[in-house]
């Protein structure tokens, strides 16, 4: 059974942790985070489509998402990877483009644990320059998204990917 999404938020502190059980191995969650063709399939919320700008996905390498902004037109998510070791984690820069100022840059750290029964725990840690900065994410919906994406990257995991 699929634990339900856990958001913590410290009041004053720079970061976020985001908690998530799925009912499939780490290596299959793994994959989902990492391989153009899977990630497409569930990183944005139904009716949205998401493509690969440009995805190096190993230590030193880079990544850039694109997907529709709040006002019609294209905005990217972009960043580079620190660490890539599967199927453990990923560390990597987490820059949304879509706001007024550029530079607004927070380290992402994706675990992934193995579970009894063939499950993984998935623990991302938001890093942010600044509590006003980790506020504004929370506050962006943050958490609503994270549960609409992990539903449907759990209607993946279900296909056996």
């Amino acid at each position: 059974m699929t634990s339900k999404i856990k958001v913590t938020a410290e009041p004053g502190k720079q970061e976020l942790f985001i908690t998530r059980e799925f009912d499939a191995p780490r290596e299959m969650v793994f994959r989902a985070f990492t391989e153009p063709a899977l990630l497409v399939q569930w990183y944005l919320p139904a009716g949205q489509k998401m493509r690969i700008g440009h995805l190096d996905y190993r230590t030193y390498g880079s990544y850039r998402f694109i997907m529709p902004g709040p006002d019609g037109n294209e905005v990217g998510i972009s960043g580079v990877v620190h660490e890539l070791l599967a199927p453990e984690r990923i560390i990597r820069t987490f820059e949304y483009e879509g706001l007024p100022e550029r530079g607004h840059v927070a380290l992402e750290k994706i675990s992934f644990t193995s579970l009894p029964e063939e499950r993984t725990q998935l623990i991302i840690q938001f890093i942010c320059e600044t509590v006003a900065y980790r506020d504004g994410l929370v506050n962006s919906g943050m958490e609503t998204h994270s549960v609409m994406v992990y539903n449907k990257l759990d209607e993946l995991l279900l296909k056996g990917i």
